[in-house]
């Protein structure tokens, strides 16, 4: 239910990493690299007619071969001088850059979500990750961010730092108006919230986590839902709120006031967004003097 905000830039690079796994296996196939055996297996047919692997295969790598053997070239590259410079990466940097792109996503069901609709495993994920973290600190050295960029930027965008007003909140979601007044009256008599949710809520994204939705600003929820949470008291049982999703009844937890946003407390995340917006030019021109600088022979 919950309407994301945030641009979801993630999506893109998973699409992006799929393609290169698609041209890898393209070459690695066509060029007998697997022991197993790819002749003759079918991959279609045409009224009985077969399509088999080796013609697949053939076609990849004459349309894509060399656009992938020079992702290869380029990732052999990066990873000796990793091993050169003696850059490492720990897990917990790639669980709490995961955790940060999870929360983007609106929680772990949202993004488990998106991870099967790109056929994109948790595995693979959190290795796209360290291979990230680990070229951002190769590079960093490559990377000059000045205090004037950096107060430029906030200036230009010191709205998108501000700390809208925020409510945290929970809710039990029913088919009927009934249902959620009998609810609400079970509520009212002391009965658990979380316990209430998991009995009750057809809201299957959070009703085992006891309906908790975290915070959330205006504009995050749709409107009728909105404006019963902001206006309840912290700890308060609502009464039935109808939207198109069905009966809520809210629990609010906590609230935020809105905060204009300074630089101070703005410049992690501003050097950050700066250094990733400079990080393709500076991969481009360290790559062309990596490759001036080692022996490389193409012979597909």
């Amino acid at each position: 239910m919950k309407n994301l905000i945030k641009e979801k830039s993630f999506q893109i690079k998973v699409v992006a990493v799929l393609l290169i796994v698609v041209l890898i296996g393209a070459v690695i196939f066509s060029t007998g690299m697997l022991s197993g055996k790819t002749e003759g297996e079918v991959v279609a047919r045409v009224n009985g007619e077969a399509i088999n692997k080796d013609e697949l295969y053939k076609l990849l790598e004459e349309q894509y071969g060399q656009e992938a053997l020079d992702l290869l070239i380029s990732e052999k590259v990066l990873e000796l001088e990793l091993e050169k410079q003696n850059i490492v990466v720990s897990e917990e940097d790639v669980q709490k850059e995961s955790n940060e792109i999870i929360d983007q996503y609106g929680g772990q069901e949202e993004f488990d979500a998106a991870l099967i609709s790109y056929g994109y495993t948790l595995d693979n994920f959190k290795k796209d990750i360290e291979s990230n973290l680990k070229m951002k600190k190769l590079l960093e050295p490559e990377i000059t961010i000045t205090e004037e960029e950096m107060k430029a930027y906030f200036d230009e965008n010191k709205e998108t730092f501000d700390v809208k007003e925020q409510v945290k909140a929970s809710h039990i979601l029913v088919d009927s108006e009934e249902t959620a007044q009998e609810v609400r009256n079970k509520l009212l008599v002391a009965e658990d919230f979380a316990e209430m949710a998991k009995e009750y809520s057809t809201d299957t994204s959070n009703s085992e986590l006891g309906g908790e939705l975290g915070f959330f600003s205006r504009g995050d929820m749709v409107a009728e839902f909105e404006n019963a949470a902001f206006a309840l008291e912290i700890g308060k049982i609502s009464e039935p709120i109808k939207t198109e999703y069905g009966y809520h009844i809210i629990k609010v937890e906590e609230k935020k006031a809105a905060k204009a946003a300074t630089y101070e407390e703005s410049k992690a995340e501003i050097k950050e967004i700066l250094f990733n917006e400079k990080l393709p030019t500076a991969y481009d021109t360290w790559l062309q003097d990596k490759y001036e600088e080692y022996a490389i022979e193409n012979l597909l």
